[in-house]
């Protein structure tokens, strides 16, 4: 193991907020002293099939814990799950059913391990130590907590305020992830910034359980591609972690420069000294934005597809973007008559059908934001109607392509 100044530098990169460092050092005095690594613990509820690089945040620092040679323990939250992170929720979550849980979590194995080393990751299924609690040990857990203590939690305070119904079960939640905590005797829990309370419910159960409490790692939410919200697939402002190397790569180039550092820190390996050069670089102005953005792009794809997938995209972003060029494969659409009206058809619904855009009405709003192309004429009436004809090319955006096919 690295000693521990070159150890707490690994560990506090990135990170938004440690409770405590003070504790955080002991424990590593401790493990280094007696050769025992610490227990790193890290909760995913399958929620959701999919991960993109948001969820990546905290993965990749529990990978830096991996390289320190510590115990990394991912939960993959079957029971908690099944009521939902309340957290930031107006109202109660929809319950998901036991197959739709492990459904989604046969997917999350397969993806974490884009990021971790399997050889060095124990998965384990809160469901083991959750299922066989007796009804008097739930209730002897509830009464470590009290309902005045829950309703400091700022989303059930604000629905408590509001009126808006709180349903009993989900104040088991944070609970629950808690004693996942005293059920492994956790050393370090890593979240969210947005997981506070819920990682400091596990110092507070395992106190109550006589343990030593975990020290809490919260890192930063990350921005999605607007700069703005939060990653998310709901937004559309999202990097999928099983996207294809050249939508990866496009998507990463329409980042905004302001987050070019952070992403880099974030959800890439590159070293920290090297960001740091690059930022240093940036701000005297002896990097060019572009360039350090085609590093961040290759970076990433590079972690998710390999070099030689990274290349071929960035080449075909230079064809594209900066040449003017069509991607080497444009998939097709066909045409059929019984979608033409007069010979033609409106153009938004012709988006809408080839699945380029979810609705007409969001085809209207990208043809009126100069979005639209037919055969690189720019369209920006969005009542055009459109007379196809064979091989047309329509582009919708940045990266989505088209070529029509009107052959009957």
């Amino acid at each position: 193991m690295l000693g521990i100044d070159k150890q707490l530098e690994v560990i506090k990169r990135g990170a938004a907020e440690i409770i405590s460092e003070e504790e955080l050092v002991q424990k590593l005095k401790r493990s280094l002293s007696t050769g025992r690594p610490l227990r790193v613990k890290l909760g995913l509820d399958p929620t959701a099939p999919d991960i993109h690089l948001g969820h990546t945040v905290v993965l990749q620092k529990m990978r830096q814990f991996q390289e320190l040679g510590h115990e990394t323990i991912i939960i993959l939250g079957d029971y908690t799950a099944r009521i939902g992170d309340p957290t930031g929720k107006t109202e109660t979550r929809k319950q998901l059913s036991e197959e739709e849980v492990r459904a989604n979590a046969r997917t999350y194995e397969k993806q974490i391990y884009k990021i971790l080393d399997p050889g060095r990751t124990k998965l384990v299924f809160n469901s083991q130590w959750l299922a066989p609690l007796t009804f008097a040990q739930v209730i002897e857990l509830a009464a470590k907590y009290t309902v005045a203590r829950m309703l400091e939690r700022e989303d059930f305070a604000r629905r408590f305020r509001e009126g808006l119904p709180i349903s009993i079960h989900e104040f088991f939640y944070p609970l629950m992830q808690g004693y996942d905590s005293v059920a492994l005797e956790a050393d370090i829990e890593l979240g969210g910034t947005d997981q506070k309370f819920n990682l400091l419910m596990g110092r507070t159960l395992q106190r109550e359980y006589g343990q030593e409490p975990q020290v809490a790692l919260m890192m930063p939410i990350l921005e999605g591609l607007d700069g703005v919200q939060k990653m998310s697939k709901s937004l559309g402002n999202y990097i999928g972690i099983d996207e294809p190397p050249r939508e990866m790569y496009g998507k990463t180039m329409s980042l905004p420069d302001e987050l070019m550092v952070r992403y880099f820190e974030l959800v890439t390996p590159v070293p920290l000294d090297e960001v740091r050069s690059i930022a240093a670089g940036l701000a005297g102005g002896s990097l060019h934005p572009r360039d350090v953005k085609m590093r961040l792009a290759r970076e990433i794809v590079t972690f998710y597809h390999g070099k030689e997938a990274a290349l071929r995209a960035e080449e075909e972003f230079k064809r594209v973007f900066q040449q003017h060029d069509l991607p080497d494969e444009v998939p097709e659409f066909h045409v059929s008559p019984d979608m033409l009206e007069d010979g033609g058809i409106w153009l938004p619904r012709l988006l809408q059908l080839a699945g380029m855009v979810s609705s007409t009405s969001e085809g209207r709003r990208l043809i009126q934001q100069g979005g639209v192309k037919v055969n690189g004429e720019k369209v920006e009436d969005p009542n055009f109607k459109l007379i196809p004809a064979d091989g047309m090319i329509i582009r919708a955006g940045k990266r989505k392509f088209l070529r029509l096919a009107c052959r009957s």
